[in-house]
C-alpha cells in the first residue's frame, strides 16, 4: 500500500548509509544511526518552507480571531455568506487555513515508510508483521534498495551491544537473526527506555515552546480575547488541544514505546531536536519581523499626523489684510 513511500525512504538511508560506510565500518552502528539522523534532517529541510509557512499562518490566524467573530455574529443565518466573507478574508491576510496540515502529511508516510523499512530488514520471527524468514534466507534477501550484503550489514550494527533493528518487544524467535551478538530483553529495555524517554521530553518540550508564545502575545494583547459563546467555545477548545500537546502526546510516545525500534527512535529523536531548535529560530525572526511591521506602522502614524507648530497660512487678499491692520 505504502510502496510509493518504502522505495525512496529506502533509497535516501541508503544514500547516506554509503556516505557515512566509507568514513566508518559499514556494519558500524554509528554509521548506520547518522545515516538514519541525515535521512531525518534531509526531510526536514524540504519542509522548511513548508512548516515556517505554518507558523506564520497560525500566526495570522491569531491576529484574524477579531474579524473572524464578527463575519460569525454577522452571518450566523446565512452560511454560504459566511464561508464567502471568510475566504475574502484569508485571502486578505494572505493565508490558508490548509498550510498547518501540510507538514505533518508529509512526516507521517515518512515515519511509517522508515519503520516498516527498518524493521523489515530482519523478517524472521513469527509474531505480528514477521514473514516468518530462517535466518539464512533473511540474511541473503534483499530489502527494498538495500541488497543483502547491505541487509548483512544493518544485522551486523549494533548499538551498545544490542541490533539497531530490536525494540522491546520483539519475540525472542527474532533474536537468533542478530548472529554474532549476544543480548538479553533487557539489554533491548535499556537502550530503548532512555531513547521513549528523551523523545517524550523533547515532545513536551516543543509543545511548552509553542504554548509560551501564545500566551506571552496573548498578555500582550496581541491576541483578541474572546467576543462571543462562539470564540468562548473555540479558546476552549484550543486550550484544550494545547493540554494535548502538552501531556497527552508524550505520554503516548511513552505508553507505545516498547513498540519502536532502536533505528526509529533516533528518527523521532532527531526530529524532534531539529523542531525544537528551528521553533526557537523561526519564532524569533518572526518576532522581529513583527517588531518591524509595528515600527513601521507607527512611523506612518506620525508621518500622516497633523503637524503640531504648523504656520497658519494667510489666506486673505494683500488688501484685505492692508485693511485689517
Amino acid at each position: 500500500m505504502l510502496n510509493f513511500v518504502y522505495w525512496p525512504i529506502s533509497a535516501v538511508l541508503w544514500f547516506w548509509h554509503k556516505i557515512f560506510g566509507s568514513i566508518f565500518a559499514p556494519d558500524s552502528g554509528f554509521a548506520w544511526i547518522l545515516s538514519i539522523v541525515f535521512l531525518t534532517f534531509t526531510i526536514r529541510v524540504l519542509l522548511v518552507k513548508p512548516m515556517v509557512n505554518q507558523m506564520r499562518s497560525m500566526r495570522r490566524m491569531q491576529e484574524m480571531q477579531p474579524r473572524m467573530q464578527e463575519i460569525r455574529a454577522k452571518y450566523k443565518n446565512d452560511q454560504q455568506k459566511m464561508a464567502e466573507e471568510t475566504q475574502k478574508l484569508y485571502k486578505e491576510m494572505g493565508t490558508n487555513p490548509l498550510a498547518s496540515c501540510i507538514v505533518p502529511l508529509v512526516q507521517m508516510p515518512v515515519f511509517l515508510g522508515l519503520f516498516h523499512v527498518l524493521r523489515s530488514f530482519n523478517r524472521t520471527g513469527t509474531g505480528p508483521g514477521s514473514l516468518g524468514m530462517s535466518v539464512e534466507e533473511n540474511r541473503n534477501t534483499a530489502n527494498y534498495i538495500f541488497s543483502p550484503e547491505d541487509v548483512r550489514s544493518f544485522l551486523d550494527a549494533d548499538f551498545f551491544g544490542v541490533p539497531l533493528s530490536a525494540y522491546m518487544s520483539m519475540p525472542e524467535s527474532a533474536f537468533a537473526a542478530f548472529t554474532g551478538l549476544d543480548f538479553t530483553r533487557a539489554n533491548i529495555i535499556a537502550v530503548c527506555l532512555p531513547l521513549v524517554i528523551i523523545s517524550a521530553v523533547f515532545t513536551h518540550l516543543n509543545a511548552r515552546l509553542s504554548i509560551d508564545r501564545q500566551n506571552a502575545r496573548r498578555a500582550a494583547g496581541k491576541v483578541a480575547a474572546p467576543a462571543n459563546d462562539n470564540a468562548a467555545m473555540m479558546e476552549s477548545q484550543m486550550q484544550m488541544m494545547n493540554k494535548m500537546m502538552l501531556w497527552i502526546f508524550p505520554a503516548m510516545i511513552l505508553a507505545s514505546g516498547f513498540l519502536w525500534h532502536i533505528g526509529l527512535l533516533f528518527y523521532m529523536l532527531a526530529n524532534n531536536v531539529w523542531t525544537f531548535f528551528q521553533t526557537r529560530i523561526v519564532f524569533d525572526k518572526m518576532d522581529k519581523e513583527e517588531a518591524a511591521e509595528e515600527e513601521a506602522k507607527r512611523e506612518a502614524k506620525r508621518a500622516s499626523a497633523p503637524q503640531v507648530a504648523a504656520r497658519r497660512v494667510d489666506k486673505r487678499t494683500k488688501k484685505q489684510r492692508k485693511q485689517g491692520s
